[in-house]
Parts: C-alpha cells; sequence; structure tokens
C-alpha cells in the first residue's frame, strides 16, 4: 500500500518545527529517519495530514562529550554510533546498535526517532534507562529536560507534549561495566526479549517483558560478593526472572520467555565484565 495523501514541510530550525506542530496540531506528524513512521503509513495505521521533515534541521546530529557526559543529537543515526569512537566510558552504545535492525535502518533511522517512538524492546529505550540518561526537549515554551525513567509512560506513549520534539539525550554517567543483548527470531527483528545490564550498580532493564523498559529491583550486590562471577550472573538472573510478570501469548508461553531472561541476563553480565 501507499500512504494517503499530506502536506510536506521541511523547516529549517527546531523554533520553525516547534511552530508547525503547534499550529498544525494532531494532524501533524515528525520525520526523521522514517523507519518506523513510514511502514505505519503505508499500511495506513497513521494516516498524518502534514509531515513536518526536519531531517535537516541544523545542530541535531551531533556527538560530543561535556566533562563526564555525553550528548547525542536527536538526529544522529543508529550507524553514526555505531561506529562512532566513544572511548570505554560509552562503548556499550557502540556495541549495542549491532542490534538494531539491519545496516540500511540503522543509517538512516534516528537515536531521537527511536525514543520517540517509544517501542518497549528498542535499544535506545533500554539503554537510555540503564545510563540515567537525561531526554531534552523542546516545544513553545523553551527547552525541558526529562529523566528517562519518566520518559516513557506506556505503549509507544511518552511525556512528550504534541507540540513538543526531541533535542538531544545526555548520558551523564560512564558505564564500563554494562551490555545489552537480545533474542529474535530472525535477526533483524524485533527482540521477544532484551536485557541491558551494569554491574557497576548493579542495575537490569528488560525489553519484551513490560509496556515500558522494566527495572528490576531488589538485586543482590555485584562487588564484595564472596561468589564466583558466574554464580553472581546466575543470582542476577534469578532476581531477574522473580521479577517479571508475563502471560502465556500466541507462540510464546510465559515460561519461554522467563527462560529467555533468565539466558539473556547472563549473558549480558558476561559480555559487561569482559568490557573492562
Amino acid at each position: 500500500m501507499k500512504p494517503a495523501a499530506f502536506t510536506y514541510h521541511r523547516p529549517g530550525s527546531v523554533a520553525g518545527a516547534v511552530g508547525l506542530l503547534r499550529d498544525l496540531g494532531d494532524d501533524a506528524k515528525l520525520i526523521a529517519g522514517g523507519q518506523s513512521l513510514v511502514a505505519m503509513m503505508n499500511f495506513r495505521l497513521a494516516r498524518p495530514e502534514h509531515l513536518i521533515d526536519i531531517r535537516r534541521v541544523p545542530g541535531l546530529d551531533q556527538i560530543r562529550r561535556e566533562g563526564d557526559c555525553l550528548r547525542i543529537g536527536a538526529l544522529v543515526t543508529h550507524h553514526a554510533v555505531e561506529i562512532a569512537s566513544l572511548g570505554a566510558e560509552f562503548a556499550v552504545l557502540s556495541r549495542a546498535m549491532r542490534w538494531v535492525g539491519h545496516l540500511p535502518i540503522r543509517t538512516r533511522g534516528t537515536i531521537g526517532g527511536s525514543l520517540a517512538h517509544a517501542d518497549a524492546t528498542a535499544e535506545w529505550c533500554l539503554l537510555a534507562v540503564l545510563l540515567d540518561a537525561v531526554i531534552v526537549v523542546e516545544g513553545p515554551a523553551g527547552r525541558r529536560s526529562v529523566a528517562a525513567a519518566d520518559f516513557f509512560q506506556g505503549v509507544f506513549t511518552t511525556a512528550l507534549e504534541p507540540d513538543e520534539l526531541i533535542v538531544e539525550v545526555v548520558f551523564p554517567r560512564a558505564a564500563p561495566r554494562a551490555a545489552l543483548t537480545e533474542f529474535a527470531e530472525r535477526r533483524g527483528d524485533f527482540a521477544i526479549v532484551a536485557a541491558a545490564v551494569d554491574l557497576d550498580l548493579p542495575r537490569i532493564v528488560l525489553g519484551g517483558v513490560s509496556t515500558v523498559p522494566f527495572v528490576v529491583t531488589n538485586l543482590p550486590a555485584s562487588r564484595g560478593s564472596q561468589h564466583t562471577e558466574s554464580v553472581l550472573w546466575a543470582h542476577l538472573a534469578e532476581a531477574a526472572v522473580d521479577a517479571v510478570r508475563v502471560r502465556d501469548e500466541p507462540g510464546i508461553s510465559a515460561h519461554y520467555r522467563r527462560g529467555l531472561v533468565r539466558t539473556l541476563v547472563e549473558r549480558a553480565c558476561a559480555e559487561a565484565e569482559g568490557a573492562r
């Protein structure tokens, strides 16, 4: 199928894009890489009357370090992060990009688009929550910052107001012992379950078990343990399995999904430990 007719707009600034969102209201959608929206439009699942293309808005495609922080513009592509030299402190971001679709998708899809789409299994959503990211958005009232933990609110639902857009995402701290892994039926498909871990906290964030990135609480400490690494990882995995509440679904049983949680958490722990 082809999309329904729409009016195309190409603003030259963030302020211009915000003004269009304000004036056009619910009839308008932003597009950058278009890897989610275009597919939805082709299937007539989305029928915006106005399409606001922000791809050429300047200043949103930069990756930069500021002290201990890493700032990534909303228009930075997955592949740009994949090949960037981020140092050991943020290498988890580059490594995780191998799970994002296929190379053509990674070369066009953007970080801001992924966060705004808010798929609960999306790699950027999990990484943002795992690493305490702050999502900077701009609207008619100016810029504001939203903690990633508060940004994702439900199925494809975020804290973004209808007339706001994501400007950048800020990662405020290093994560040299972090990793993300996932499982899908075919390489490049959406994950059935994804697991992201930061052993220095420790923290586990899961995708595919809830409508938003799921943070596992009450984890055993990773440092100072008398257990071997493999035993500790098994304890973390069991804590994750105990925390999730999943149901049988067509083709995927709850037992199978919990098994994936266990395996992927242990696998992510091993990768995170090896990243040092």
